[in-house]
């Protein structure tokens, strides 16, 4: 008997191949597990020990993605897999009041997976991750969403890493509809993806998305804008791609950015806690897409959301669109309709 406070979806049962036209939703394939994330003061050596200022335990991984999404007006179906256990029942309790719809009923084998995150003096994350349920995610599991025609599929390279779900993705993916856009996120292992299978992934991308350490490792080049360029010509015709620089901003390429990337500038703030900034950028991003916003305007609000998570402390951070709005209107006025850049006051 599954103890799981979720259900899934609805009505949810079907393929790919026979889409559903509705409102835009974010169907996020990614992982959610738990966050242990401590704050230190920088790493001890090999063999020593430190202790935390802080801990917290929380749901995070995907889950960051589609609260940044939802707060910012996008409706979300999470359609991984969990687990059955401690760290399953943490899970499982962020799901049930999350308002998000859920695709698969959890696992009752496994318990879902766990993540050391350590936060040093200067934000920066260090990430020591075990897998659990979330690493099992079938076709069958994918099956059961009607993907409908408006919708933007979120693709995570920490599924990719996991066999069962990187054998299950990519088929799946060439069966959406060709409306679908697809939104790639590599995450820190990008080194460790079967080269095969993230440029099938990324072939079927319409935006790929990711930070300054990722872009250089998986191009091969120093210069992000060069590494923006790169991975332009390997995803769909017409896509975008997204190289997060951190307190510079976003390198932003393809259609509407102009010959060569374009830096979208970051706000300033007095950063806290890096943890968890990526993904409010990238659920903010998607959102914004999904209302029609162009990427050099979907990058501003994604960028301000990203600088308002930094602020505070703990994993899933993503601010409202309130907020989001509050900050773009004070910081750098309003948006030019015509190119999405900041008009100063």
């Amino acid at each position: 008997m599954s103890n799981s406070p979720v259900s899934p979806t609805s009505g949810a049962v079907g393929t790919p191949s026979s889409p559903v036209t509705r409102t835009p939703r974010l169907i996020y394939t990614g992982n959610v597990i738990v966050d242990i994330v401590m704050t230190i003061d920088g790493l001890p050596e090999p063999g020593g020990d430190t202790l935390a200022s802080s801990s917290l335990v929380a749901a995070g991984g995907g889950y960051n993605v589609m609260t940044a999404a939802a707060r910012d007006g996008l409706p979300v179906t999470f359609v991984g897999q969990y687990g059955t256990g401690p760290f399953g029942t943490v899970v499982r309790a962020a799901l049930a009041g999350s308002g998000f719809d859920i695709a698969q009923p959890g696992r009752e084998d496994l318990d879902s997976g766990y993540c050391v995150a350590l936060v040093d003096a200067s934000t920066e994350r260090t990430f020591v991750t075990h897998v659990g349920a979330e690493g099992q995610l079938t076709r069958a599991d994918l099956d059961r969403v009607d993907v409908g025609n408006d919708d933007l599929v979120y693709v995570s390279g920490y599924s990719l890493a996991h066999p069962v779900n990187a054998a299950s993705l990519p088929g799946w993916l060439d069966a959406l509809p060709d409306t679908v856009r697809v939104i790639t996120d590599p995450s820190p292992l990008i080194s460790d993806l079967d080269a095969d299978t993230l440029a099938r992934v990324l072939a079927r991308t319409d935006v790929f998305t990711a930070n300054a350490r990722e872009a250089r490792l998986g191009s091969r080049l120093d210069n992000l804008s060069d590494a923006a360029t790169w991975y332009l010509a390997r995803v769909r015709p017409g896509g975008t791609v997204l190289v997060r620089d951190g307190k510079n901003g976003c390198w932003v390429a393809g259609p509407g950015a102009g010959a060569h990337p374009l830096l979208v500038p970051a706000f300033a703030v007095e950063a806290v806690d890096s943890n968890g900034a990526g993904d409010a950028h990238g659920g903010v991003f998607a959102a914004a897409l999904a209302r029609g916003d162009e990427p050099r305007r979907a990058a501003t609000r994604a960028n301000a959301a990203a600088a308002l998570a930094v602020t505070r402390s703990g994993p899933a951070t993503a601010p409202t669109s309130a907020e989001i709005d509050a900050l773009i209107a004070g910081t750098h006025g309003t948006l030019d309709p015509g190119n999405g850049n900041p008009i100063a006051r």
